[in-house]
């Protein structure tokens, strides 16, 4: 998949594209709908399958100081759109000029200039421009001036309620980890550099790779049988403990330590990608290390039963 920054791109650097115009953040199944709306039509107009996000999210622009809220990296972002079908990928900087940008400007600078689109496909509720002053019947009239198509995805519905980034950070909180993955059609994922820790996991048996949870929404905290890969396409399964560990005295920063089962490597510094699959219990203090080593091994033989029922 090509990525292409914008605005700093030219319209000869690439041909038309059907474009599938959204934040993305989780390529779930609403945003799927969008991105099939553009590959029908780049069907029709004999056009490059393309998608268009906002790097950074405008949220982390306007609200700095928000609680983090990411479902995914930009890295898996890319790759969710790859599986999609997406050849080509536009990132819009999005700075205070952006932010200024009207709903003219914006569809003139990037849609039409920038993007060379020859159909938008977006969502039924999606907004653009300063103040989010256009919407998708404004993008619709804005495309019968500038002579591109433009398509509407309607709301996919479960359980009656609206499939949307927000409801997957809620069910992610919850650890309601079928409800994100249907949702997602994939297992919610942790992608991060493992970092250098305290190392006590060795002491107990049971060393860990630690991967800061940094700009990630905030599963629910607690213990998790997870498969990671470790760069190199292998699903290891393993256990992994998300939080903030209270067994160990002082404030730490939320971190996913995973222990993969049947694995003796060195990781520091690599970048690895853990799927959280089934929630097995809240994260709680324990009187002493020993009593924490116990739980791990009972939580770890109930991992490996869990993903061991899962392949056969």
């Amino acid at each position: 998949m090509r990525v292409i920054a914008l605005p700093e791109a030219h319209a000869g650097d690439h041909g038309p594209v059907s474009l599938a115009l959204g934040n993305f953040d989780g390529v779930h199944v609403g945003h799927q709908a969008v991105i099939a709306d553009a590959c029908a039509a780049a069907r029709v107009h004999g056009a490059t399958l393309a998608a268009a996000v906002f790097a950074p999210h405008p949220k982390a622009y306007f609200q700095p100081d928000a609680p983090p809220f990411r479902i995914q990296s930009d890295a898996q972002r890319r790759r969710a759109l790859a599986a999609c079908g997406v050849e080509t990928l536009f990132e819009i900087r999005f700075d205070a000029g952006m932010a200024r940008m009207d709903d003219a400007d914006f569809v003139q600078t990037i849609l039409v200039d920038g993007a060379r689109a020859a159909h938008v496909s977006v969502g039924f509720d999606y907004h653009y421009g300063r103040a989010r002053m256009g919407d998708a019947q404004t993008l619709r009239r804005h495309g019968e001036a500038y002579g591109f198509g433009v398509g509407i995805a309607a709301p996919i519905l479960a359980n009656g309620e609206k499939i949307s980034s927000t409801g997957i950070r809620a069910a992610l909180a919850a650890g309601d980890l079928a409800q994100a993955h249907a949702q997602l059609t994939r297992p919610f994922a942790i992608e991060g550099s493992v970092i250098d820790g305290f190392r006590r996991g060795r002491t107990i048996g049971v060393p860990t790779a630690n991967v800061a949870l940094g700009a990630y929404t905030r599963p629910r905290f607690g213990v998790y049988a997870t498969r990671t890969d470790l760069g190199d396409g292998v699903l290891r399964a393993g256990v992994s403990n998300c939080g903030v560990k209270p067994t160990v005295a002082g404030d730490h920063a939320p971190l996913l330590e995973t222990h993969l089962f049947d694995f003796d490597g060195d990781l520091y510094g690599r970048t690895i990608e853990t799927q959280l699959l089934h929630f097995l219990r809240a994260e709680r203090k324990f009187d002493s290390f020993e009593a924490l080593r116990a739980q791990i091994v009972q939580d770890a033989a109930e991992a490996r039963a869990l993903l061991a029922g899962a392949q056969a």
